[in-house]
């Protein structure tokens, strides 16, 4: 069973992995956990979909495409969203006041009321807009490698990136924490308030995202800075379009309220993290596909 699994691209690897994680703790919390028979079967379809996929990958673009792209992206969001249904019930207990307690420390006051001398209608549209493009930056430079035909760059990148994605989930689930727009909101003085679009943008991915204690590290931090890793690897000249847009991403985490300096500096901590263990084991994985003959 170990070696079918290595055979895959650790891409597929890494999802099936995870998978079998979560459904391993959802059985171990499962008198704790309300909806613990979905969670397992949606975890279960996601597996056997995986290996299906790998199956028929090569039988026309349209699954080559649906096995590069469109899964992916979906494991990503549907596992995502079923933290809600598990974090809190795995572990109950919230570390905001500890985060809170850490960003006082450092500047000797919250840094999202100190950030309110800057704010400003139209800044607030241009970072909440920013903050958003979290969902597209990935996918973007994956479009763009597999535009350019560099296909292994691209799946070394879609490794990396989920990589990145699933130890921020584990992250979650380890250190859960809702973060300052709801922790510590009463401290604010002023409502976060943008001229057109900041309002509805934000109705929106609270209503998509709901409550997911997905504060520490921060995800759009780790994810953003990896894609910026990995452009700079593979495609510089779009690096460069992606740095200003990174740069005010992660600024835009704090001024918008997702999430503490604490949770940031942690983002970029797992960034490493996971070019350290990730690039270890592709070249790994590589080699061990080159000695197997495949």
């Amino acid at each position: 069973m170990g070696k079918i699994i290595l055979r895959q691209r650790p891409a597929d690897t890494v999802t099936i992995i995870f998978l079998l994680f979560l459904t391993v703790l959802t059985i171990l919390f499962y008198q704790k956990v309300p909806k613990a028979p979905l969670l397992i079967g949606l975890y279960s379809l996601l597996i056997v979909s995986q290996v299906i996929i790998i199956r028929f990958k090569d039988r026309g673009r349209f699954m080559g495409l649906f096995h590069d792209v469109i899964f992916p992206i979906i494991c990503v969001l549907v596992i995502f969203d079923s933290l809600e249904w598990l974090v809190h019930y795995v572990n109950p207990k919230d570390i905001d006041l500890i985060l809170v307690r850490f960003d006082y420390l450092l500047f000797n006051n919250h840094p999202t009321v100190m950030l309110e001398k800057i704010m400003n209608p139209l800044l607030t549209d241009i970072l909440q807009l920013a903050y958003t493009t979290y969902y597209f930056i990935p996918i973007s430079l994956g479009i763009v490698l597999l535009l350019n035909n560099q296909k292994e760059e691209f799946n070394r990148t879609l490794f990396m990136i989920l990589f990145c994605f699933y130890l921020s989930y584990l992250g979650y689930i380890l250190m859960p924490a809702l973060g300052p727009r709801y922790a510590i909101n009463h401290l604010q003085t002023t409502e976060l308030q943008g001229l057109f679009i900041a309002e509805p943008i934000q109705r929106l991915l609270n209503q998509i995202e709901g409550i997911k204690r997905d504060a520490f590290p921060s995800g759009h931090t780790a994810i953003a800075v990896i894609v910026l890793y990995l452009g700079y690897r593979f495609k510089r000249s779009y690096f460069w379009v992606l740095l200003p847009v990174v740069g005010a991403l992660v600024f835009s985490t704090v001024y918008c309220r997702y999430h503490y300096v604490i949770d940031v500096i942690a983002g970029f901590g797992l960034t490493i993290l996971t070019v350290f263990f990730g690039e270890w084991y592709y070249e790994w994985w590589l080699k061990w596909r080159s000695r197997q003959g495949n």
